[in-house]
């Protein structure tokens, strides 16, 4: 799925017939307020269709079921507020029959230490174990707030919906991935071997196609036409092309990138990775990182060297942070600082990864080999400092599991000596995380997107999806 910003929650406030009806429904008008004003939509029990408008015992659950099973193509994730004691049965009888299988919140209310009387307490702090005892019961995965129990018209509950969005959008979006496979994976790069199966097992698609249908596809569009004129004005505007290169080979690469662009639209892929040498060059006359750049500038992330794995890593940290990620090699040391070492490619980074804006020019290293004329395309520049997540998962094909290492580090301002995209990366205990790459089996390749989201990931990963996570501290 694209990035969506505006989700659809389904709403469920608790109560139980001992307490005070007033609170769930004070509980309900802010919740809804609250809704509003995060700019989200949501579905919930019309105040009429129970007592007091909140879930209590079967029969309000069937409704709540019924609603939220009616409404299964737009909700999202849903949201308990426990504003008493709540009916624990009601709440979980409700979501078990609608059958959503999608991220559940569970909110509490603090009682105040002056209304603890029969008629004002809330005994939610007590009320929320039991509902989530009940969820362990059924097997039903949800996310624990902040607190065990705070005010609902907070901030912090602000806070916990705002990363409860996230996750959302990384469960759901991982469950129903599309990823498109332009081409055969380069021969000399088995690392990035990947299982289909074990991927599909958990809603990830790959949709292959041939790189020559691509290149056949290139070949036939005019160059005088409309689209590969927006194309040349796009790319003219993206960074500052390299003056040798010819305008001839801007036109094919404006050609190829529509291509792409239009074999992923019509296949409606979500991340994508592309044979990027040496066919390419070899048939075509072009390298493939510029296209990636600007479909990740557009948060359409592409993969190096039909690295499947390493595309759906990228799509991961897109649905979890918003921004557009990049593929980089674990490529080399930093002299002898070991928490730190550069991060590299050709490359393909997203323009906002740079720190001033970049060149496009001809492939470095394998220009050298395929030649200068014919690798033109590549985005090179120094990434800006700042913090980023890193997350990376591969099949574990002997063990049928997907597993994945995620963590949190910093670009620094450090100069290297080196073409390309570089990123010279720290990262806390460094050593110790390359010595889990190594002895795990995974990739040279990770993906890495700007800021902090690995609390988001670990728990979209670790808690709804259930695939092997290490996070690295």
């Amino acid at each position: 799925m694209a990035y969506k910003q505006k989700l659809t929650f389904g709403l469920i406030v608790g109560t139980r017939d001992i307490f005070s009806s007033k609170l769930g429904i004070e509980a309900r008008e802010i919740l809804i307020r609250k809704m509003e004003k995060l700019g989200h939509n949501y579905v919930i029990l019309p105040a009429s269709e129970t007592v007091s408008g909140s879930i209590d015992g079967l029969s309000d659950a069937k409704k709540c079921a019924k609603l939220f099973s009616d409404n299964r193509d737009v909700i999202d994730g849903i949201i308990v507020v426990l504003p008493n004691f709540s009916n624990e049965l009601g709440i979980v009888n409700a979501i078990n029959m609608a059958k959503l299988n999608v991220p559940i919140l569970v909110q509490a209310c603090d009682d105040d230490n002056d209304k603890v009387d029969v008629y004002s307490r809330r005994d939610a702090f007590c009320g929320k174990i039991s509902v989530c005892n009940n969820f362990y019961q059924y097997g039903i995965s949800f996310t624990d707030t902040t607190y065990h129990t705070y005010p609902l018209d907070s901030e912090l509950f602000d806070k916990d919906v705002t990363k409860f969005a996230s996750v959302c959008r990384v469960v759901n979006g991982l469950r129903n991935a599309r990823i498109g496979a332009i081409g055969a994976r380069p021969a000399g790069f088995q690392t990035v071997r990947a299982s289909e199966k074990i991927l599909q097992a958990s809603g990830i698609t790959v949709i292959p196609v041939d790189l020559s249908e691509i290149i056949g596809a290139a070949n036939k569009i005019d160059a005088n036409a409309a689209e590969i004129k927006t194309k040349l004005a796009e790319i003219k505007n993206y960074g500052k092309i390299a003056s040798h290169v010819k305008e001839e080979k801007i036109i094919r690469q404006a050609k190829f990138g529509v291509a792409v662009e239009n074999w992923l639209q019509a296949n409606e892929i979500d991340a994508s990775t592309i044979e990027c040498w040496d066919s390419l060059q070899h048939n075509y006359g072009c390298a493939s990182c510029l296209t990636m750049s600007m479909l990740g500038e557009k948060l359409m992330p592409s993969a190096c060297e039909v690295d499947i794995a390493g595309s759906v890593s990228m799509y991961a940290l897109l649905l979890a942070s918003g921004n557009a990620p990049a593929l980089l090699d674990w490529n080399n040391n930093f002299a002898q600082d070991r928490n730190k070492c550069v991060c590299t490619h050709c490359s393909n980074y997203p323009k906002s990864f740079m720190k001033t804006e970049p060149t496009i020019g001809s492939l470095d290293v394998l220009g050298t080999v395929l030649g200068q004329e014919d690798t033109f395309g590549a985005v090179k520049g120094p990434v800006a400092p700042g913090d980023f997540t890193y997350f990376r998962i591969s099949t574990d094909d002997p063990k049928g599991i997907i597993k994945s290492y995620l963590g949190e580090g910093q670009f620094t301002a450090d100069p290297y000596g080196m073409d390309g995209g570089i990123a010279v990366t720290q990262v806390n205990n460094l050593q110790q995380l390359l010595k889990y790459i190594c002895k795990n089996g995974y990739e040279h390749h990770v993906a890495m997107t700007r800021g902090g989201v690995a609390d988001i990931l670990e728990e979209a990963v670790d808690n709804y999806l259930g695939w092997n996570l290490y996070k690295h501290s």
